[in-house]
């Protein structure tokens, strides 16, 4: 006997500001016994509370006959009875109608979790889709802790992850509203960032600043202080994917160095963001990697500072900028009260 064709029906209640999906799971358990799976639990479930298959069909809103007629199919497809009538005591279920009451009961407690989440992203996903266009903000940003806790609850912005110069690609051919980026240190931005700046069409604000560093293993135990001793020590280094920020300036520092990055072991191993340049380290995957003050302290890691870096929010000139602007004060608020964050200049 296997339970075959099992789909989650969703139901929509529409108008976006009310809307809400609930979701439920349809089946049909085929072999030897055919019968719906959820038909047979809103069955079960109504003659065991009611006592009765009269008042079964009515909490089913259904007809007598179409009880009788369900019911009769399910002892059909069993072979056995589930429901036992007693004259002037109505119906009760068999032990074998309890069993499978309870077995059902039991699978749908099991996809309850499964089933609240979806219908939360499903909720979230159709209100997003039936609001105006012009409602939301598409944002390409470089990865941060801090940039995604404050987005984590604004529904107006959509966030894709990406590397800085990736992020600038995406605004560039219009297909984000925004892009956050970052280029390393203070001074002069590098000719990959320069352009950004001098566009007319778009308006470049600064979010925060933030320490960045190499991030260790705990204690420090190859004593690792330099780009220089990742190199002689032949530490193994876990790098950003290209186009981050953070990978271009490693790479500038072993440049000012005169360190070759063929030298730096592990130069051509990518991870997407700093938690995952942390874990590799934490778990003992890797020795080093470059990374902000906060991920390192998250994973207990030891943390040698660089330098100091603004982050920064490229928009259209088209897109009201005081949209963003309760962003940008959760932001400055946030990075006040960070460790290895401080609000722009």
């Amino acid at each position: 006997m296997a339970v075959e064709d099992g789909r989650a029906v969703a139901s929509v209640a529409s108008g976006y500001d009310g809307l809400c999906v609930r979701l439920h799971v349809e089946g049909r358990c085929e072999g030897t016994s055919d019968f719906a799976l959820r038909g047979t639990h809103l069955l079960l479930d109504a003659l065991g509370r009611t006592g009765s298959l009269q008042g079964a069909a009515e909490v089913l809103s259904i007809s007598y006959r179409s009880a009788w007629g369900q019911l009769d199919a399910l002892e059909q497809a069993l072979g056995q009875p589930v429901v036992v009538k007693t004259k002037g005591h109505g119906s009760s279920l068999t032990p074998l109608g309890v069993a499978l009451l309870t077995l059902l009961q039991a699978s749908q407690t099991r996809l309850a979790p499964a089933l609240a989440a979806e219908e939360m992203a499903l909720t979230d996903g159709l209100r997003r889709l039936l609001e105006p266009t012009d409602a939301r903000i598409r944002l390409a940003a470089s990865h941060d802790p801090l940039l995604l806790e404050a987005i984590e609850a604004r529904r107006e912005i959509d966030l894709m992850v990406a590397g800085s110069l990736d992020a600038l690609a995406r605004l560039h051919d219009e297909s984000v509203d925004a892009a956050g980026f970052h280029y390393g240190s203070d001074g002069p931005p590098p000719a990959l960032f320069g352009a950004v700046f001098d566009r007319r069409d778009l308006v470049v604000v600064p979010l925060f600043r933030r320490e960045q560093g190499l991030m260790r293993a705990a204690g420090n135990p190859l004593n690792l202080g330099s780009v220089a001793d990742i190199a002689a020590r032949q530490a193994r280094f876990v790098n950003r994917q290209r186009g981050a920020g953070t990978r271009i300036w490693f790479e500038r520092l072993c440049a000012e160095a005169g360190i070759d990055l063929a030298r730096i072991v592990g130069h051509q191993t990518e991870e997407f963001t700093h938690q995952a340049v942390a874990a590799l380290i934490a778990t003992g995957a890797a020795d080093v990697g470059m990374g902000t003050r906060v991920v390192a302290e998250r994973f207990a890691l030891d943390f040698q500072p660089v330098g100091w870096e603004t982050y920064f929010l490229a928009i259209r000139a088209r897109i009201d900028t005081e949209r963003l602007g309760a962003l940008r004060e959760d932001l400055c608020s946030r990075a006040g009260r960070t460790p290895g964050y401080a609000p722009p200049p």
